[in-house]
């Protein structure tokens, strides 16, 4: 992983900040993006932040060729951006909640997908990690705009998957369950968060995904439920 140029987007968030610093612990070179970041959050030399936002395609287009500036080329793409809205049905939900679920969980992954593949292609082992979330595998009540699209990000990795096999590039999804992020902490103060998923834990995975050991596993979803 050492020779690695990696391209880490929500790279500072409650998940973010843990797959970030385990993707610098093994000297990959690392882009962080995020809206707002800076190389104090990451102090070590192997780490450029980039303060971008990703739901726009014109922007995603400047930072991934940002990347291929400064480290010649793209081996690893870790997709962690993403946001939730929810406790609304969905004839509750109101425009601006269904385009910002949007946005946050679909378009910015096909942006950062499309700009980005071309040069994991030329990788000839290119990575694709994608974050979704445990509660894409089937329909829940109260945060159908959430669930719908991060249903539908399952869908384009699978299709990415099956549409760049030949290239020897790998895309998969982790699905994790209710992780235990400052957030979560914060927007669910009675809950237990000794039993939700722990972020090392995912970050553990994507590492183990962007690995030369995972050449042959592809076009996969990797739950990760909470304890019951």
């Amino acid at each position: 992983m050492k020779n690695k140029v990696v391209l880490i987007t929500g790279a500072n968030g409650g998940l973010g900040t843990s797959i970030t610093r385990s993707f610098l612990v093994t000297g990959a070179s690392v882009t962080g993006v995020s809206n707002k970041i800076s190389a104090e959050e990451f102090p070590q030399p192997n780490f450029t932040p980039v303060s971008a936002d990703l739901t726009k395609a014109s922007t995603v287009n400047d930072v991934v060729q940002s990347v291929l500036k400064r480290g010649g080329r793209l081996d690893i793409l870790i997709h962690v951006l993403g946001g939730f809205a929810g406790g609304k049905s969905i004839a509750e939900t109101d425009d601006a909640t269904w385009q910002q679920m949007q946005d946050l969980n679909l378009s910015s992954a096909f942006y950062v997908l499309r700009a980005a593949i071309p040069h994991l292609r030329k990788s000839g082992n290119g990575r694709i990690v994608a974050i979704g979330s445990l509660a894409a595998v089937e329909p829940h009540a109260g945060i159908g705009a959430y669930v719908t699209f991060k249903s539908a990000l399952v869908s384009l990795v699978k299709t990415v998957a099956l549409e760049n096999r030949d290239a020897g590039v790998t895309a998969n999804v982790i699905l994790p369950d209710t992780m235990d992020t400052p957030g979560n902490r914060k927007d669910m103060p009675n809950a237990d968060p000794s039993k939700w998923v722990p972020p090392q834990a995912v970050a553990d995975l994507a590492l183990w995904l962007a690995d030369d050991r995972a050449t042959h596993t592809t076009g996969n979803t990797f739950p990760i439920a909470a304890k019951s």
